[in-house]
Formats: C-alpha cells, structure tokens, sequence
C-alpha cells in the first residue's frame, strides 16, 4: 500500500484531492472553512501521506488551505500542486503553459503553501499554443534551481509523455481515470512498465452506480467507493488515486479500500 514517488518519496496509496475544500464552482474559499481543515487535518491522521491540489483551486485559496490546516507539516507529508490553468471566471477554466507563467506560479504556490521547495509541481494541461519543449524546459529549470522537487504532467498521452521524459524526468501522470472510464488504459500501461506513478483523478464518478460495482459491494459488505477504489489499487501498482471529498465520514470510507480479489470484476485491467 505505498509507492516512492519519483523513487525517493513513499507516499500511501491512497492520497487525498483537495479541490472539493473549495467554493462553489471551485471559486475561492470553502464556504465551511472550519470543516475543511478538520477534514485536512483528519486526512493526515488517518494516514494520508499526498494531498493534491492546484493554484486554480479556490485561485490560491486551496493551497493557502493546505498550509493553514497542516503547517508544520509532518514529515512523511507529500503535498503536489499544479498550474497551467486560469481561471477567467467562475464558470471558465483556460489554459496558459507560458514559461514565465510557469515560473511565477511555482514562486507563488511554494509561499501559499509556505514551503522551500515544491515536492511535486504538475503542468495541469499543456498549453498548445506554446511549443512543448519550452513548456517541460521550464519545468526542468525549476527543478534544477531546487524550486521544485519532482515534476508530473495531467491528461497526456503516451506521445506526450515520452517527449517530456526525453528532456527530463517525470515522475506522475495525473490524468482521468476509473473503472467505468478507461480511455487512457494506454497510459496506465506506459506508467505502469516505467515506474511512473499514475494518478488517477475522479477516481469513482461514475464507478459507485456501475451494476457490477455495486453487486461486488453488496456481496462484501462494503461501499460502492470502496470497492471501486481497490479495483484501482489491483490494477496497477504504480495507481495512486486522490478521491476528494469534503465529508469526514466519506474521508473515513474512502482510506479504507477493499483489499485482496475482487470477483465478478474482472483481471486487473479487465471487466468480468
């Protein structure tokens, strides 16, 4: 149930995604702010190890978040942000892969969170209007002046990912990912056989009302979440999966994953 991310970071395998500790629409502040950092905090002791986020989280709020609830962080704690996404509006989400933005949003997430360097620093999309090799170069750089520690990527393909990890390390791929959605089934292989941990966001959506799901639950005794969760957990060691939630009872479900076979699932990376 762990995994060294980027060779030198164990983390458990079962992570927390903070953007549900944001407003509406992911605008801003949570509206219960002291319930969200008692699920932050509650996270932490029930052995959550990576907490993910973004600077376009809350625009900064939910990283601000993070380090309100948990600085001084423990040691074991690995926390990764992303950028390349704007936030024009409320309801509008952009994308900017500029290097100079890349470097200014690494420099302002490092104080938000109050940290010296970034443990893993993700590129939330690749901005197509930028050229690729200046996009990972700039990550590169932050990485070798100690800005950052290990870089990530979110919603590449295997291309992608093979032109990045020919100009430097990468050491997780965030992209959208669950048992009833399986559209980079190619990249889970790919991380899989290169050791690349494989974070998959919404990580249940669907999943929880899938009829198989839900008949494996009712036959252990257990969730539809938890079922589906450690559905994950088998199909790749490298899967890491950040299910956010702002309730401290679904928190409570979700870091408790069925273990062992699941029957009537399927093999690993296979429906039944």
């Amino acid at each position: 149930m762990s995994f060294a991310l980027g060779g030198d970071l164990p983390v458990h395998r079962v992570g927390y995604g903070a953007l549900p500790l944001t407003g509406p629409g992911a605008w801003g502040p949570p509206e219960d702010r002291e319930n969200a950092i008692a699920v932050l905090r509650t996270a932490v002791e029930l052995g959550v190890t990576y907490i993910d986020t973004a600077d376009s989280y809350g625009l900064g709020a939910n990283e601000e978040l993070i380090a309100e609830a948990l600085y001084r962080y423990p040691q074991n704690l690995v926390i990764g942000t992303k950028t390349g996404r704007t936030r024009p509006s409320r309801s509008q989400w952009g994308v900017l892969g500029r290097p100079d933005y890349i470097k200014q949003q690494a420099e302002l997430a490092r104080r938000r969170l109050r940290v010296d360097r970034i443990d893993l620093f993700q590129l939330h999309r690749i901005d197509p209007t930028v050229p690729f090799e200046d996009q990972i170069g700039a990550l590169r750089e932050l990485r070798d002046e100690g800005v950052i520690r290990h870089i990530g990527l979110s919603e590449v393909g295997v291309g992608e990912l093979e032109r990045a990890r020919a100009i430097v390390e990468i050491a997780s791929v965030q992209n959208r990912y669950n048992y009833t959605d399986r559209t980079h089934e190619d990249v889970v292989d790919y991380c899989t056989a290169n050791g690349v941990a494989f974070l998959p966001w919404r990580p249940l959506d669907d999943s929880i009302h899938d009829p198989a799901i839900t008949k494996v639950a009712a036959e252990l005794g257990a969730t539809p979440a938890q079922v589906a969760l450690g559905w994950l957990l088998r199909r790749s060691p490298v899967m890491i999966p950040i299910p956010g939630t702002s309730s401290l009872a679904h928190l409570k479900e979700n870091l408790s994953p069925v273990e062992g076979p699941l029957d009537g699932l399927g093999p690993a990376g296979g429906r039944g």
